[in-house]
Parts: C-alpha cells; structure tokens; sequence
C-alpha cells in the first residue's frame, strides 16, 4: 500500500472517530439541543452573567424556522467549498500548462505519458 493511501485512510478514520466519539460517550445528553452550536450556547452564558445584556447588532435577516437556517448555512459551505475547488483546480490546470509548454519548448518528454511524471502524478 502506498504511503499517500495509508496517511488518507488514517486521516479518514480519524475524522470518523471525532464524528462518532461525541454520539458514542453521550455528550450533549443533559441538553435540550445537544449539538446547536457555540451561538446558542454563549447566548445562554451571557444571558446567565448579564441577564441586562442588549446586544449591539441584530441580523439583516431573520429565517422563519431552524430548518430554513440549516439550509442556508449549508448553501454558504456549499458555495465556499465550490469555490475554493475552482480556484485550486485552476491554479493545477495552470501549472500544468506551463510544464507542458516547457516541455514543447525544450523538445523534451518527462518519462512515461506525455504530460505526467515518471510516477503517474502530475
């Protein structure tokens, strides 16, 4: 096996376990809400320190249910992560357009395929 696959596999089951731990040891059991978030939960904090507290800012908008929340939060990861994959897939599609020219300038062919190294990766 390949040292790039085991380092994944073991990154992939480390973040199983950081999914799975909280569930399995019953953390969050005594809430209401386990698993809201860190707003709710410093809301609830300060409201306890400071029970006069006014906050400085509201939102622009406000969505009707928790699910509604959920789903536009989720539009926003969604979007981000597209994204930054576009960015860093142009920034490989770039580079290996130098290299190949680099390659057609020089008369050259790196070993194996024309346009990927000797070991396959480009």
């Amino acid at each position: 096996m390949k040292k790039s696959t085991r380092i994944n596999l073991l990154l992939l089951l480390a973040v199983a376990v950081l999914a799975v731990l909280p569930l399995a040891l019953g953390l969050g059991d005594h809430k209401e809400e386990p698993f809201t978030g860190a707003d709710g939960e410093a809301e609830t904090a300060i409201t306890e320190i400071e029970p006069d507290y006014e906050p400085w800012f509201s939102p622009l908008y406000e969505p009707p249910s928790g699910e509604i929340e959920s789903a536009l939060f989720s539009l926003q990861a969604a979007l981000g992560a597209g994204v930054l994959a576009y960015y860093f897939g142009l920034r490989r599609g770039r580079r290996q357009g130098e290299r190949r020219a680099l390659e057609r300038e020089s008369g050259s062919t790196p070993a194996g395929s024309a346009g990927t190294s000797a070991d396959g990766r480009d």
